[in-house]
């Protein structure tokens, strides 16, 4: 196999302590007292505050330990903020120092941008290549200008339900923050249901998708982040259990990324839906990337990449006919799964 080399030690370091400093931001800027609040089963943590006679509610996140340990600690947290901006500086330092490439300038200030205007915390997570790309830090790879790395697009996907559930949204208006980067609204078949945006000075696509739980797969809004999304099917399981990836751009950037193995495993899917036709160069790409983080997982997670793989193959026939499609084209990666 043509396993990707690792980082240093030194580098997959500063990066885990980049990504815990940033997760540590985001509880140190409450406003006002986090409360819980439970819907559909599930709990959500808000920061809940005054402005003049109203009480606004800000969401924080899912109810989780972690997220209770770092709201326990926030109040210590915000008086560490300026020490902690400039350790995060530092670190972001050490990462380029030791070769981290991550994304280029330009695709950054737009994650920082969006995470500013509370995408990722409202539940958007980025999907597509970038994703990919971002697995750098997760993993500990060297990604460097592997042709699979490289992309034009953004994809952000999001669950319509979530989305209805959380009763809040971001700031500034999503489309006031693509407006500013000078995106402009690609018309779709459904007049005032914008999905897509593309960057006037270049070739850059902004493009927000969400679960089909039906046969169709249409446009649907997300409440939360004001926008259309077109829905496909497969991308529920992708987006399940979303991580918190750390962009090194100035002083950090904290998004959300899909599970690495569950990518992975998508791919396969993704990969076979494009075989044939106009999109047989972005199957080829699917499946390059689908071999990269298999090999990877496969050597340094193989539990985690074992359970995304039979978590896929349980759901049916139709999951498993595509998957072994595009296995069949990938000996190496079958027989890295195979002997899990």
């Amino acid at each position: 196999m043509n396993m990707a080399p690792y980082h240093t030690a030194i580098a997959h370091a500063a990066y885990h302590d980049l990504l815990r400093s940033l997760k540590d931001e985001a509880v140190s800027s409450l406003r006002g007292t986090p409360g819980l609040v439970e819907r559909n089963g599930r709990k959500y943590w808000y920061d809940s505050y005054r402005v003049g006679s109203q009480v606004r509610k800000r969401y924080i996140g899912e109810d989780s330990e972690a997220l209770r340990s770092r709201l326990a600690k926030a109040a210590a947290l915000k008086q560490e903020r300026e020490h902690s901006q400039r350790e995060r500086a530092r670190l972001i330092r050490i990462l380029r120092a030791e070769g981290f490439v991550s994304v280029e300038a330009t695709t950054a200030s737009l994650v920082s941008a969006l995470a500013a205007a509370g995408v990722f915390r409202l539940g958007g997570t980025i999907v597509g290549t970038l994703a990919f790309r971002l697995y750098e830090g997760e993993l500990g790879i060297r990604l460097g200008m592997d042709e699979a790395a490289s992309t034009n697009d953004m994809d952000i996907a999001s669950f319509e339900r979530l989305s209805l559930a959380l009763s809040d949204d971001e700031d500034p208006r999503l489309q006031q923050v693509l407006s500013e980067f000078s995106f402009a609204p690609v018309p779709s078949l459904g007049e005032g249901r914008t999905w897509r945006w593309k960057q006037t000075r270049n070739e850059l696509m902004v493009e927000f998708l969400t679960p089909s739980f039906s046969a169709e797969e249409d446009l649907r809004p997300l409440a939360a982040l004001g926008v259309y999304a077109q829905s496909l099917h497969f991308l529920n399981y992708l987006i399940a259990e979303p991580i918190d990836i750390a962009i090194p751009y100035r002083s950090g950037v904290l998004a959300q990324a899909p599970r690495p193995e569950r990518f992975a495993i998508h791919k396969l899917i993704v990969a076979d839906r494009r075989q044939g036709g106009p999109d047989a160069l972005k199957s080829r790409k699917d499946r390059r990337q689908a071999q990269i983080l298999i090999e990877t997982l496969a050597r340094d997670r193989p539990d985690d990449l074992a359970l995304a793989f039979s978590t896929a193959r349980d759901k049916g026939p139709a999951w498993r006919e595509r998957i072994d499609r595009s296995l069949a084209r990938m000996p190496e990666a079958a027989a890295a799964l195979q002997a899990l």
